[in-house]
């Protein structure tokens, strides 16, 4: 863990946020590299999960007005526990500080807490007492506009926006389920105490999907594609087991097809990206950890050296979202849903006398009536409408029931959600660990960063031989030959040959382009592998094709050109 963030800072993936003025947890910068290669991880997320899915992706700000967090339930009920110590002034997170100072996994209530804390006699690191837990809410409140202001709050997550959006986008697909929205962005969590660097972050970068689906039909016709994957999966139970995506949806392990089928994108994804096979695990939410909402929810998990890290959430949220914005805005947010053939039923009618509505209920007579003919529950001897907010009783003899045949063409629906959320800044710190290597070249020791090709923030290096004309001249000819073609691409003539590979490996890029003394005389230069060392001779003007063929694959360079020695 040292020697690879010691890496990462020296040579720019990320550094600690305000650090000049002595640096806040919780906070990180992307330096140049690290931003190149979360720049490469959300563009392959959009090409699995949006150019790849019947899906589109939106922008939505990142301050929502109270309103939508009070609808969502994140203005009450999107808390963790805090506790102060009464001498230092020191704030810990209840559950991590009990799990780390007792191995106790506590509820996430102040009660619980306090019973703990009595119980065990737990005091802080310092020796002093706690005060009594309180619950603290994890957004950031602020207001917006001058004086007082609107409240509002920057956003824990950006799936909010979707969901408010939810009208619109089902326009623009005019009401034909399935299909899903994403948005990549920024999210912020006013973490208590948060540690382990890019692992808890108050500001973060989330990739996230909403797919929505029928209620009746959670399956994916590409299902087929993933099936037959092996991951492990650990249970609710903790029992782990290696099977097939197919066997685990067969034996009730997961709850259908369609979550099975995000679990397996999710993993081909990860893999690809850079994550290691062998280090990643899915684990499925305890009945008392699972959301009150939620059908079933799993999290993509990757090993490092902080232990087994949720990178991804992938959950059934069921309709509870839009139930909640339909709820509270007063905005239909169904969809309706036509059938393959009419359905014919018979029904039974509410018809309003106002003869007899008239004298009774003045005034309130005609909303009344409208009512009822809308009525579509249980018929008794009475009816209890709302009206304008009011519960009115409504007995026999002010209406009449007919029974009639119809034809039904479609039913409206609440569309269920499977929500794929991926953690941007885990999954990158991830792939740098896992891809953090030490081997020895030419008897010395070197550092390498076995990046996936597709991934590496810069592709491709130029090293003239030696820092001199007519050899810089030429570098700089062939950088702007590989930059014109589309390739991320750095010269540099600082040092050695040897020390410059070197540099080039520990920061991850794959190839190496060598300009020689032989390139002045037949137009050729030679590339050489990150991983391999190898190296092959090829001729300057094919060099762009070569270089395209071999980001995308794990081709060997030999293919391309004779092996130079």
């Amino acid at each position: 863990m040292r020697d690879i963030n010691e890496m990462l800072v020296r040579r720019g993936y990320l550094w600690q946020s305000f650090e000049i003025y002595g640096g806040m947890a919780g906070f990180v910068d992307y330096g140049p590299l690290g931003n190149g290669l979360r720049r490469s991880l959300e563009n392959l997320w959009r090409e699995y999960f949006v150019i790849n899915e019947r899906a589109i992706e939106i922008d939505t700000p990142t301050i929502g007005i109270e309103d939508v967090f009070i609808a969502s339930g994140h203005a009450s009920s999107f808390t963790d526990v805090a506790i102060e110590c009464e001498s230092c002034g020191k704030i810990f997170r209840a559950d991590h500080y009990i799990k780390e100072k007792l191995g106790i996994e506590t509820e996430e209530t102040a009660e619980f807490v306090r019973e703990v804390l009595s119980t065990y006699n737990l005091k802080c690191e310092c020796g002093g007492r706690f005060k009594d837990p309180e619950n603290f809410n994890l957004m950031f409140s602020t207001t917006i506009g001058p004086g007082k202001g609107k409240p509002g709050y920057l956003r824990p997550e950006t799936a909010q926006g979707i969901f408010i959006n939810f009208k619109r986008i089902a326009d623009y697909f005019r009401d034909k389920l399935p299909f899903g929205v994403c948005q990549i962005g920024r999210a912020y969590r006013n973490e208590i105490s948060p540690r382990q660097g890019v692992i808890r972050l108050r500001e973060f970068n989330q990739a996230e999907l909403e797919y929505f689906t029928h209620p009746g039909n959670k399956k994916h016709p590409l299902f087929k594609k993933y099936n037959n994957l092996k991951i492990p999966l650990v249970d609710k139970n903790d029992v782990e087991h290696n099977i097939t995506l197919r066997e685990a949806v067969e034996k009730g392990i997961i709850a259908h097809e369609l979550l099975a089928y995000f679990i397996g994108k999710t993993a081909d994804f990860l893999i690809r990206a850079g994550i290691k096979k062998e280090l990643l695990r899915f684990r499925q939410h305890k009945d008392d950890e699972r959301a009150h909402y939620a059908v079933d929810c799993w999290d993509a998990e990757a090993k490092t050296s902080y232990g087994w890290i949720e990178i991804v959430g992938i959950a059934d949220r069921g309709d509870y979202d839009l139930t909640r914005h339909k709820k509270y805005s007063k905005e239909d947010l169904s969809i309706f849903i036509s059938y393959d053939n009419p359905i014919i039923r018979k029904v039974k009618k509410v018809i309003p006398k106002m003869s007899e509505l008239g004298p009774t209920f003045r005034g309130k007579a005609k909303k009344i009536a409208n009512a009822l003919e809308n009525y579509s529950g249980e018929i008794g001897e009475s009816i209890e409408l709302d009206v304008d907010g009011e519960r009115i009783k409504v007995e026999r003899k002010f209406f009449d029931v007919v029974e009639t045949e119809e034809k039904i063409f479609g039913e409206r629906i609440v569309p269920h959600v499977i929500e794929p959320s991926f953690g941007l800044d885990r999954i990158t710190y991830a792939i740098l660990e896992h891809s953090f290597d030490k081997d020895v070249v030419d008897g010395e020791e070197r550092y390498v960063l076995r990046l996936k090709r597709w991934m590496a923030p810069v592709q491709v290096a130029v090293l003239p031989l030696l820092s001199k004309e007519p050899f810089t001249s030429k570098a700089e000819e062939i950088v702007q030959i590989l930059k014109n073609s589309g390739f991320f691409t750095e010269r540099d003539d600082s040092g050695s040959i040897g020390r410059r590979y070197r540099r080039y490996d520990e920061i991850g890029t794959p190839f190496c382009v060598t300009i020689d003394h032989q390139t002045f005389e037949d137009s050729t230069v030679t590339i050489r592998d990150r991983d391999t060392t190898e190296q092959v001779r090829v001729k300057i003007d094919e060099l762009p094709n070569i270089l395209r063929s071999l980001l995308v694959s794990e081709r060997d360079i030999k293919e391309f050109g004779e092996r130079f020695r």
